[in-house]
């Protein structure tokens, strides 16, 4: 039958039934495709330290079954699921002193792979040493830190520096390790950082009023890893700038969940979370990251298991379909895509700039590493300590006199070395008694500021930054 061409129009769903595809050169991170192996030159957080006992843990992490283990010499090992000699399961191993021993026929393996003992076989047994010379068991090094266990599944010769960020020390916080799975692919969970519209929609009602104001939405694109997205809202006589972050490939940060509502003056608060969105396979994936609690973070009284859930995704987890329908969070509204977005059937607008821009370098990155090019590393971005951006900042500002009819269209083009604002600006959506121009204007100020104080770290960065920000509130 000859195809004729759609127009749109009313009760058209007859001719919009065809499946769309997703972006498998973004959503495939199994061994040896093009998204997997640049995944794999990083540190990923692969399990709670607290939920690690005596046994071994049999884990799923970028379409790898791997079993993690403590020895009773206290070291960490990550190693194929299979023994290399018949094929069994170490999920069933036995951890000893110096590695882990398998429940089949005996053999000992060191963290790093090693055979360490045959049993079985005569002390001169060629064959045993030809094996013990010549084979060893997949494994991963490790790096234990505050609650969370990291990986690299990397190339051994190319694995980077273990990045540290300046919200890991953080003075008079307390850091909760968790974990929030999603059946869903890790792009439709990790888009939610550079979209900063959504929550305007999605968890207004779930953190406070201020957030259903859309405000003016811009985005950042600094040294090739790095995106941010602000919205500038105005709320009372107080002007909020709420920073969320993306630094590639999987780390997030944002403002607070619970602790700023736009009503009270602050200067640069920090993020709820400190975050890696990691791929279990193509369809399943895991948040796992520090809720973060004291004076420039949420409120002790959210460091709850249920209290992780809401700063994680808006709602607790374990819900009813009908409470779920009434007040859904980031999990419906992703898992609701499909275990795989059909990214083909997208229709992107000026406030998914972000989601785009993002998507496009990650793109870049991937098939650079196809073509000889390492990727770039968090650790690069600074010699010790990474300063971040995600925070919240409210500021006292008059109103203003303009119509709010807003007039940039966030479609700026970036200036192709990664280091700029790439976008131009409002949404359109207007804010009321104080225009467009006003709130994009005190948005530049103060990530101004934010990008003045790259040179310094620790509390010389933040006293900087926190009185200029007090300045703009004069």
């Amino acid at each position: 039958m000859p195809q004729t061409r759609y127009e749109p129009a009313a009760f058209s769903g007859y001719h919009l039934t065809a499946p769309g595809k997703p972006d498998r050169e973004l959503t495939e991170v199994g061994p040896g495709t093009l998204c997997g192996e640049y995944l794999r030159r990083y540190w990923h957080p692969v399990f709670l330290a607290g939920e690690l006992g005596a046994r071994p843990r049999l884990i799923r992490v970028l379409g790898e079954d791997l079993v993690l283990f403590r020895d009773r010499g206290g070291r960490l090992g990550l190693v194929h699921k299979k023994c290399p000699h018949r094929r069994a399961s170490l999920e069933f191993g036995r951890c000893e002193a110096r590695g882990i021993r398998c429940c089949y026929h005996g053999w000992l393996f060191d963290i790093d792979g090693a055979i360490l003992d045959i049993p079985g076989e005569p002390a001169d047994s060629p064959s045993a040493q030809k094996v013990m010379q010549s084979t060893r068991l997949g494994a991963y090094p490790t790096h234990e830190y505050k609650g969370l266990i990291f990986a690299y599944l990397g190339p051994p010769e190319a694995r980077p520096r273990f990045p540290v960020y300046d919200t890991f020390e953080l003075p008079d916080t307390v850091m909760s390790p968790y974990e929030v799975r999603f059946n869903c692919n890790w792009l439709q969970v990790l888009d939610a950082i550079a979209d900063p519209a959504h929550t305007a929609f999605l968890h207004h009602a779930q953190f406070s009023e201020g957030f259903g104001a859309l405000g003016e939405i811009r985005f950042y694109e600094r040294h090739k890893t790095r995106f941010l997205g602000t919205a500038t809202r105005r709320v009372g006589g107080n002007v909020w700038v709420r920073v969320n972050e993306l630094i590639l490939p999987n780390f997030t940060q944002a403002g607070a969940a619970f602790a700023v509502d736009g009503r009270a003056p602050a200067y640069f608060g920090r993020s709820a979370f400190t975050r890696w969105v990691v791929p279990i396979d193509d369809e399943h994936c895991v948040a796992r990251a520090w809720g973060n609690f004291g004076p420039r973070a949420d409120p002790p009284e959210w460091n709850t298991p249920e209290g992780l859930q809401r700063i994680e995704q808006g709602e607790p987890v374990e819900r009813s379909y009908e409470q779920r329908q009434l007040s859904p969070g980031d999990l419906e509204a992703v898992e609701g895509m499909g275990a795989i977005a059909d990214h083909d059937n997208e229709h992107l607008v000026s406030s998914d700039r972000g989601v785009a821009l993002y998507r496009r370098r990650l793109r870049r990155l991937c098939r650079d590493l196809a073509d000889g090019h390492a990727p770039p590393q968090p650790a690069d971005l600074a010699p010790g300590v990474i300063p971040t951006y995600g925070s919240d900042t409210v500021i006292k500002s008059p109103r203003g006199d303009g119509d709010g009819d807003g007039d940039g269209d966030g479609n700026g083009e970036g200036d192709g070395d990664g280091n700029g604002n790439d976008g131009d600006g409002g949404d359109g959506n207007g804010n009321g008694d104080i225009d467009s121009a006003q709130l994009n204007r005190i948005n530049d100020q103060v990530m101004e500021v934010l990008f003045s104080a790259d040179d310094l770290q620790g509390e010389a960065r933040d006293r900087f930054v926190i009185d200029k920000l007090r300045q703009l509130s004069r």
